[in-house]
């Protein structure tokens, strides 16, 4: 009986040992340096700050993250026009990891886009 609990024992730190650690929405995400028109993208920094691109402003703020949700305060940015340029990305409230993807969210928690990880 003593050996069987410590198959048991084994198998169980081997399974637990094998999961997969949930994956940290830090780093960067789109082309957030991105000089080009268009291309949005952003950079959440381990210290919790966020900057970026909406595609035509550079972006600045905060950024949390629990149980697998972004949550942005409040983004700051430049006040450039840029013609024919959809500058969604200002709109993000929240945001969630869909594989290699980050999912963005608006405060009504409408789905307004998706950056790929960089």
């Amino acid at each position: 009986m003593g050996v069987s609990i410590a198959v048991a024992a084994a198998a169980l730190l081997l399974l637990t040992g094998c999961a997969a650690p949930a994956a940290s929405a830090a780093g960067t995400w789109g082309t957030p340096n991105s000089s080009g028109q268009g291309e949005p993208g952003l950079n959440l920094a381990d210290d919790g700050k966020v900057t970026g691109n909406d595609g035509c402003n550079r972006l600045m703020g905060e950024w949390t993250e629990t149980d697998g949700t972004v949550e942005f305060g409040a983004l700051a940015s430049t006040m450039m026009f840029c013609e024919g340029v959809d500058t969604w990305l200002l709109g993000a409230s929240s945001a969630e990891i869909d594989g290699d993807s980050l999912v963005i969210y608006n405060e009504a928690g409408d789905q307004i886009g998706t950056l790929p990880r960089g």
